[in-house]
């Protein structure tokens, strides 16, 4: 017995320090580039404070250029100029857009009867006419806006360059420099001094950690092309700034005196424990490997597989999955050691610690893949893998599950193929680069899982097959027996759909005929709402060409032509917005809105016509406010198309009632009210567009109030129901709330 336990402890040491030595010389190769034969100012590191610091350097000070020399170098080409005048279109598409901007507004305050307001539209409106003519007239007017542009881009560059400032004081105090421009000879520097002798006395290996030199046998400084990071939209001014070709001479260096607080001394300090410790643990590794190697020889740890009494039940596993696990449990090793060669970013005491942890997991990991090697590898030296061994393995049970599936090759071929792609996917190797820390808990998930639902999924498929074949009769238009339904699986959910199918053919056919109708009426009301004021406006045009009209009556043409085409806009504009609510197509902006306050503001919106109407409104709402997260603006407007359809439809001298009441986690918005037109019994139809609740389609409505409403509630997740009882007209609005 103790003979046993001592073999087992020699053994597990010996695979510790194989890990250890492993890690070690995995540790050389992976970051020896980065340390051997090199210091912090060598580094990848430094080179990009460098760099930053030189970017910064030639912004604030190199490029030696004031905000009055870059504007007094901004030049302008002609086809800048060109660029300018047709940015938003040729002369006539200016204009007219200008046009469509204010001829509403304009026409709002002349209704109002606010001549002042609409004077001052019109003058508004040819003060920018007469503009974008002059642009198409003549250069220079054009070239003033140009300049004004990029003045404004040179300002906009100088008052953004302050966000910057903090972090160039900063490298100010990591860096001593001194330059000098080797065309006009200025200098720039940090030091006090600036005299030849005393920059020698401060530019010297002694008072320095680090200089680089920039003379012409060492190569000039060169800013051309640096502050680009700024991301300068100007052309002229990024060459500007750029440098346009300047060179300096001199040097740029770290001093020994800064102070231990200094970033640039934090990050040296840091280079330095990191390269001490890959020296301490590349050495440490690499005498465990010799020492590991020693033993073996010695010790002959692997003697100790052959003992266990389990090799027969391990035998028993099917070959391909103990070739499976033994590859995992190999790429499982790798992770552990890969971790080393990051570890020592942390403090000393806390990376020994994550060093300690590591190594044991990475020991016990290399400890499962050698004992599986040993089992695994005899199988392979003798003759192979046998007949049964591969019977035996899933792969083959597999393969044999498979040859039964093509009854039906066709879907048997798209299955597997899919079945494939999603086993690829499912794998997810972009997943495990860039989220190798949850490969672990990913593995053991795939194993227990995917693989399993794998295996059922192909057991399902002959029952796919043989509703395939059911389907496919149905199709030709021969009613076989129904379906067996069996258990609660997909399968079974889609042979209980198509036995559904069968017996709901004649209401699909109805259905069909139902949409054929309410099309050909679509069609017929869309012709009819178009072609009526059209009519109108063509025909009152005709009387307008009469050559002894008189001013009255051409005034009075001009009314109708005028309240005819602006009905002709309100249809077409219902009509596109239906029709983009129907597809989609449309972007919401939602925010926290109080529904409550919403609905009072569609009602003030309303409560002229309300007054003016005979009807009685009777609105109840709670006195805290309900908040929903919607697009206000669209929710406004379902409640101001069924306040409309309200005063439009409502018979006369009778009561309207609008309640809002929350309820959990919903709100409800009800609009009752007695309709003044019989409206049938078929009520999912009032729903459809440009249908009316007067059929005789005399009223100003577009029949697409409802429709449009619908669209905006389904949009934002919620529910729009519509209730006949008699003439009693109900719309039930429900949303979710905050």
């Amino acid at each position: 017995m103790d003979t046993k336990w001592k073999n087992r402890i020699i053994s597990a040491v010996w695979v510790f320090l194989l890990t250890v030595g492993i890690s070690g010389l995995w540790m050389v190769f992976s970051k020896g580039s980065q340390f051997i034969g090199k210091d912090f100012f060598q580094s990848d590191q430094f080179d990009a404070e460098l760099n930053q610091f030189i970017d910064l350097l030639s912004l604030f000070e190199l490029h030696d250029m004031t905000k009055e020399e870059l504007r007094q170098g901004i030049t302008i080409s002609q086809e800048e100029i060109e660029e300018h005048r047709s940015r938003y279109g040729s002369l006539p598409e200016q204009v007219a857009s200008i046009n469509g901007q204010y001829d509403p507004m304009i026409q709002d305050a002349v209704t109002a009867g606010n001549k002042n307001v609409a004077n001052l539209y019109i003058a508004e409106r040819d003060k920018k006419i007469q503009d974008i003519t002059n642009n198409f007239k003549d250069d220079e007017h054009v070239r003033k806006k140009v300049l004004e542009e990029k003045q404004k881009k040179i300002d906009e560059f100088f008052r953004d360059r302050n966000q910057y400032n903090a972090e160039f004081e900063g490298y100010k105090s990591s860096f001593k420099y001194y330059l000098q421009n080797t065309k006009t000879g200025k200098e720039y520097t940090n030091l006090n001094a600036v005299d030849e002798e005393s920059i020698n006395k401060v530019m010297n290996n002694k008072e320095m950690l680090f200089i680089q030199h920039y003379s012409q046998s060492e190569g000039y400084l060169s800013i051309e092309g640096r502050s680009t990071f700024m991301g300068l939209a100007v052309d002229e001014l990024q060459q500007l700034i750029a440098g346009n070709g300047q060179t300096f001479e001199g040097a740029i260096a770290v001093p020994k005196s800064l102070s231990r607080d200094n970033q640039m001394m934090i990050r040296f300090q840091d280079y330095e424990t990191r390269k001490i410790f890959f020296y301490v643990f590349s050495s440490v590794g690499i005498v465990a490997l010799l020492i590991s190697v020693f033993m073996y020889r010695k010790t002959k740890p692997l003697r100790l597989v052959s003992s266990l009494n389990w090799r027969d039940h391990y035998k028993r596993i099917p070959i391909d999955i103990r070739i499976i696990v033994f590859l995992m449990s190999l790429l499982f090793t790798t992770l552990p050691v890969g971790f080393f060669t990051n570890i020592y970013y942390y403090d000393f005491y806390n990376s020994f610690i994550d060093l300690g942890y590591s190594l044991l997991m990475a020991s016990a990991l290399m400890a499962i893949t050698i004992l599986q090697a040993c089992l695994l590898i005899p199988d392979f030296q003798r003759n192979g893998i046998s007949k049964e061994q591969w019977r035996g393995s899933l792969v083959y049970k597999g393969y044999r599950i498979f040859t039964q599936l093509f009854l039906n090759k066709s879907v048997a071929v798209q299955m597997l193929l899919l079945l494939i792609v999603i086993f690829a996917s499912g794998f997810g190797v972009g997943f495990l680069v860039y989220n190798s820390n949850l490969i672990l808990v990913y593995m053991i998930l795939f194993i227990l899982v995917t693989i399993p639902s794998l295996l059922l999924l192909v057991k399902r498929l002959a029952y796919f097959n043989m509703i395939f074949h059911n389907s496919d009769e149905l199709a030709m238009g021969n009613f076989e027996p129904d379906l067996p339904v069996k258990g609660r699986s997909v399968f079974a959910r889609l042979a209980g759909n198509i036995n559904m199918i069968k017996h709901g053919v004649k209401s699909s056919q109805k259905a069909q005929a139902k949409s054929e109708r309410l099309k050909t009426e679509l069609i017929t009301n869309v012709s009819h709402d178009l072609r009526t004021p059209l009519t109108s406006i063509i025909s009152y045009t005709e009387l307008l060409k009469t050559p002894d009209l008189t001013s009255e009556d051409r005034d009075a043409y001009i009314q109708i032509i005028d309240r005819k085409s602006k009905r002709l806009k309100v249809l077409i504009e219902d009509l596109f917005e239906a029709s983009k609510m129907a597809s989609g197509n449309i972007e919401l902006s939602k925010e926290r809105v109080d529904i409550v306050q919403l609905l009072q503001q569609a009602l003030a919106e309303h409560d002229e016509r309300i007054q003016e109407s005979t009807l009685l409104f009777r609105v109840s709402t709670p006195e805290k406010p309900v908040h929903a997260f919607v697009d206000g603006q669209k929710l406004w407007r379902v409640f101001d198309n069924l306040i409309g359809n309200i005063l439009k439809y409502s018979l006369e001298h009778t009561r309207v009632y609008i309640q809002l009441e929350q309820e959990n986690s919903h709100v409800k918005i009800t609009f009752k009210n007695v309709t003044k037109y019989e409206l049938g019994g078929n009520i999912d139809e009032l729903m459809e567009r440009f249908k009316r609740g007067d059929t005789s389609r005399h009223t100003e409505g577009s029949g697409l109030g409802l429709a449009i409403a619908k669209s905006i509630v389904d949009l934002h997740d919620g529910s729009m129901e519509v209730e006949v009882d008699g003439d009693l007209f109900k719309v039930i609005v429900e949303l979710e709330i905050l």
